[in-house]
């Protein structure tokens, strides 16, 4: 881990990590408040909304982690 290189991709993947979550999260409680809103029922499709984008944001970032080590031990192998 002294390398410069490696320590500032991980700064950046957990920065990426964080933005991931946020706009999932934050895209499934909107589209469920506009929903909510559409329809007059109160909080339903905001919580639903909220556990999609929480499902959503871990796959993602399941994905995107398992990409990165996947990068980091072909980059250590070669």
């Amino acid at each position: 881990m002294n390398d410069p290189g490696k320590a500032s991709a991980f700064v950046a993947l957990f920065s990426e990590i964080g933005f991931v979550l946020l706009i999932a999260v934050l895209a499934g409680v909107l589209g469920g408040y506009w929903l909510d809103q559409r329809l007059g029922t109160v909080p339903v499709f905001v919580l639903v909304g909220f556990a999609i984008g929480t499902v959503s944001g871990a796959v993602a970032c399941w994905r995107l982690i398992a990409r990165f080590l996947a990068s980091m031990d072909q980059r250590d192998e070669e």
